[in-house]
């Protein structure tokens, strides 16, 4: 259908239906309007199938669709293809009109690829020829289930004379080559090529930029969109956020869920986009990749660099193929390497500083980090050998993004109160250290009784509070008491809060802090110590655009203010233990606009009662996540008309007697429910912290 003329549309229909072979046809010259009218003439009392494939616009539909409704048929089924999601979904108002179509399962695509091969039903590889079988696995892993692939590439290894293991792997080492050179592999080319031609301008950036993460199977949504920001791609994270889904309607990457409850957090791209894009940017000099075999000739200027985990190539070899001083990012995967140090000083336009994850990278390798005077965003998250910042952090006056997650920094440098343009800063890990490390006030918290300490926060300096651009500041250690809980109070613009290491003490104090912070969306309390609702029982009026709350820790009693939090959406409650069956339940299920709930170990001691889910209650919960720990509740009921929008049902029960659930065909919308009789797994104090997890 491209280019797309609305007129030859509806002639070409026409001439499909009219039975004149008269040569000089009078709908060769008929005009939009008359031939809309010959259309519902020649259709009347037929049955008609039409497939518009490939739509590429809303307008488009809306130019041609009165003409094809307006078709007398006795019957009309109109197919659309699109590659964008929105298009889908303006065409055809009902969610069920909408089918995503999904890449070919293993065994298909392995059937496709040997009957496209041997040109027969029954190939055995394993059998015929076992030398070809890693071979095929690894041509259908870049595949990725794309049958146009599959095909175009199987085609192309049949036409070969001989069928050997060296033929084919030198198809998959110079798969690249072959698609930009090769005649054959052009219908892989164009059918890829189109769609990322039809980008905007500003998603034309965006997209090339992913060629930087070639060597990772999920990129962090999170990651990309405060990269997005920094590099000058979006003006705030909320239009980058719009960019990611934009890509993501027109299918050009694919998002993954991590959970129901976490939402999409990353994405993928198809390894032969991948090829496309890398080939594409670094003819356009936009990004350059050190990797095991690649061009050591002089690229000149590149704007971001990528140091791949098999690279080893040495100093001078770097410094002769590319100019370091117009490097505007820096993404290292794999070990650090001491040389690094002494090249990344002569980048001194260097915006982006990504080291996310690598190997044996510490403190002492970031001294020099305040002479980077123009970096906007650095990630040490995932580097557990980083212990300190160094205090030349604060020279970095045009930072927006700090990502020190799962490293083992307690403690932030004095100086990160100069960074005035900080708007992200994200900390905290999941470890247990000696309490005689902590040069901590002792008595300041309640969990410093214990001889070891789990840590989940920082410790903030004094002064904090006067970044006033900040807008996601997690997770602190309120280690210092009332101090640290002022310095919150005064971050009126905050967006997203966690803390950790709340008590009935300093309670009050965080509660009135949190009241004073009118923009709050997201807050997450984490407790080692005591009943969070004696710490959080006394706020005196929780921030109304309130949307996520999660609480960690025991927690026998709702705050009675959760009742009044109209715009939350997510709500958690981890390792709480909560009674009042029926009175927690009614407060829960009256929340408006309540979507997701997770309820984890320990959540309900309802003393052997049934947990009930009453008729009107959860209006518009999407997912709900129950895992029991030692409950001994006879049943699990769900009430006509309770949950009425509940798509996914998840239950985790270990040493629980519930084994008895009533009411689920009364849940009208559901599509998946999930049991799980063992966590399989430790607490979540113990387990392996993933430096790519989610927020």
């Amino acid at each position: 259908m491209q280019p797309f003329n609305p007129e030859e549309l509806l002639r070409s229909l026409a001439l499909e239906l009219d039975t004149n072979e008269d040569p000089m046809n009078p709908m060769d010259t008929m005009g939009f309007e008359e031939l809309t009218q010959a259309l519902a003439r020649l259709s009347e009392g037929k049955k008609c199938l039409i497939v518009l494939d490939n739509l590429s616009s809303t307008l488009e539909w809306d130019s041609i669709v009165q003409s094809l409704i307006g078709m007398k048929t006795s019957s009309l089924i109109i197919v659309i293809t699109t590659r964008q999601e929105d298009i889908a979904k303006h065409c055809c108002k009902k969610p069920e009109c909408t089918f995503r179509l999904h890449a070919l399962q293993d065994k298909d695509a392995y059937d496709l690829f040997t009957r496209k091969v041997f040109r027969t039903k029954n190939a055995d590889l394993a059998k015929e020829y076992p030398e070809l079988l890693e071979l095929a696995k690894m041509i259908l892993k870049k595949c990725d289930g794309l049958p146009l692939a599959i095909e175009t590439i199987g085609g192309y290894l049949a036409e070969q004379p001989r069928k050997t293991a060296m033929e084919w792997r030198k198809v998959i080492e110079q798969i690249s080559v072959e698609l930009e050179m090769n005649p054959k592999f052009e219908p892989i080319r164009t059918a890829l090529a189109v769609p990322y031609n039809g980008l905007p301008y500003y998603l034309k950036s965006c997209f090339l930029y992913m060629s930087i993460f070639r060597q990772e199977r999920n990129v962090s949504r999170s990651r990309l969109v405060r990269r997005w920001v920094a590099e000058g791609y979006s003006p705030d994270s909320s239009v980058a956020d719009r960019y990611f889904m934009e890509l993501a309607q027109r299918s050009m990457i694919s998002p993954m869920q991590g959970s129901v409850f976490s939402g999409i957090n990353s994405c993928q791209v198809h390894d032969l986009i991948y090829d496309i894009i890398v080939a594409e940017s670094m003819g356009e000099n936009l990004v350059f990749r050190l990797e095991e075999g690649c061009s050591s000739n002089t690229h000149g200027t590149v704007r971001h660099l990528v140091v791949s985990s098999n690279w080893v190539g040495d100093e001078r070899e770097l410094e002769n193929t590319v100019e370091l001083s117009r490097i505007r990012s820096l993404t290292v995967f794999g070990k650090w390497r001491k040389f690094y140090c002494y090249i990344s000083h002569k980048m001194k336009f260097l915006r982006v500083l990504d080291l996310e994850g690598t190997e044996g990278l510490t403190g002492h390798h970031l001294e020099h980090i305040g002479e980077h005077l123009h970096l906007r965003y650095l990630s040490l998250r995932g580097c557990n050998g980083v212990t300190y910042l160094p205090g030349s952090v604060g020279n970095l006056g045009q930072l927006e993004t700090l990502d020190i997650k799962f490293t083992r920094i307690l403690d932030l440098p004095r100086t990160i109160t100069k960074l005035g343009k900080l708007r992200l800063l994200q900390a905290g890990s999941a470890y247990s250290v000696q309490r005689r490390t902590l040069q901590w006030p002792l008595g300041a918290c309640r969990c410093y009784k214990k001889s070891t300490v789990h840590l989940f926060g920082v410790n903030v300096p004094r002064g904090i509070g006067k970044l006033k651009t900040l807008h996601t500041l997690r997770s602190v250690h309120l280690a210092w008491g009332n101090a640290t809980i002022k310095e919150i109070k005064a971050l009126t613009g905050l967006h997203k809060v966690g803390v950790f290491g709340i008590d009935a003490n300093n309670g009050p104090e965080f509660c009135s802090a949190i009241s004073n912070l009118g923009s709050l969306e997201s807050l997450s309390v984490r407790s080692e110590e005591g009943d969070l609702y004696d710490c959080l029982h006394s706020m005196p009026s929780p921030p109304k655009n309130l949307k996520s709350l999660k609480l960690y820790g025991c927690l026998k009693k709702l705050p009675k203010w959760i009742k009044g939090l109209q715009n939350l959406e997510k709500l958690k409650l981890d390792t709480a233990e909560l009674s009042g069956n029926a009175e927690t339940m009614q407060v829960l299920g009256s929340l408006p606009k309540l979507s997701i709930l997770h309820l984890q170990v320990k959540s309900f001691q309802s003393e052997g009662r049934p947990i009930t889910f009453q008729g009107g209650s959860f209006r518009s919960l999407v997912a709900l996540h129950l895992s029991f720990n030692d409950v001994e509740n006879e049943s699990l009921e769900f009430e006509p008309s309770s949950m009425p929008e509940l798509k996914v049902l998840s239950l985790e029960l270990l040493n629980s007697k519930t084994s008895f659930f009533s009411g689920l065909e009364s849940l009208r919308s559901i599509k998946e429910v999930a049991q799980r009789d063992d966590l399989r797994g430790r607490s979540e104090r113990d387990r392996e912290y993933d430096p790519r997890a989610g927020e």
